[in-house]
């Protein structure tokens, strides 16, 4: 099966400790070799503070999504590191890369691509260029909910969503000022225009993300009975 995995910088980077680079590598192991495994890392702390000074010097949006996509090439070379020769040895810069660097049979890591794209978004538009079996996006959250659960104590979080009504939770939230959704507009309508199988779950524990991919391969429900974070339904 091939999975493409999005990590939130937040889950991965955020305070750039080598074990938890190490604690990934460990629990994503146990997938090879019967899976093809992709993986896109997102920037964090580390490239929110670097867009944080480019802003205050002067630099525009675009310059500032440049630098943030350095920042998850970085954190993406850093996971390389930990699976040793069982990666790709590069991050591949572009989607055409990516699908060269597959062809090597190992796990492929990579970070933002072009300015304007969210790594959800590379990871979302990279699962339906390589034909993917099933997307992960692992955030900081437990999944979708209808509001932003920080501001709203009551709000509902869903376990499944067609992708149509993935869209519409993401799009109504984000366009509140200060509200974040676990998964960026783009990356949705990507997800619902291909019909991706996806989960949108909490990654803190890689473990959790591990077993999930275990079970989307043998078509088996969790042994809770409860699925983690959001199924995205796609008809």
């Amino acid at each position: 099966m091939l999975v493409v995995l999005s990590i939130g910088g937040s889950i991965i980077a955020n305070d750039l400790d080598p074990e938890r680079f190490v604690f990934y590598k460990n629990a994503l192991s146990k997938l090879l070799p019967d899976h093809q495994l992709v993986i896109v890392t997102g920037g964090g702390k580390a490239a929110r503070d670097y867009i944080n000074v480019a802003r205050s010097v002067g630099s525009n949006e675009v310059v500032c999504d440049f630098i943030g996509i350095e920042i998850t090439r970085l954190n993406a070379q850093l996971l390389i590191s930990a699976f040793g020769e069982d990666a790709y040895p590069e991050p591949p810069r572009t989607y055409k890369e990516a699908k060269l660097a597959l062809a090597s049979d190992k796990v492929v890591v990579m970070g933002g691509v072009v300015p304007g794209q969210t790594t959800d978004a590379v990871s979302a538009i990279l699962a339906e260029y390589l034909n993917a079996d099933f997307l992960v996006i692992a955030t900081s959250v437990d999944g979708v909910y209808s509001k932003d659960p920080r501001q709203d104590p009551n709000a509902k979080r869903y376990e499944k969503l067609s992708a149509k009504e993935l869209v519409d939770v993401v799009i109504s939230t984000e366009i509140k000022a200060g509200s974040k959704s676990p998964v960026d507009p783009l990356a949705a309508k990507i997800i619902e225009r291909c019909k991706m199988p996806t989960t949108i779950m909490d990654g803190t524990d890689p473990g959790q993300v591990t077993d999930l991919i275990m079970q989307e391969n043998l078509k088996t429900e969790p042994v809770t009975g409860k699925h983690p974070g959001t199924r995205i339904i796609c008809d």
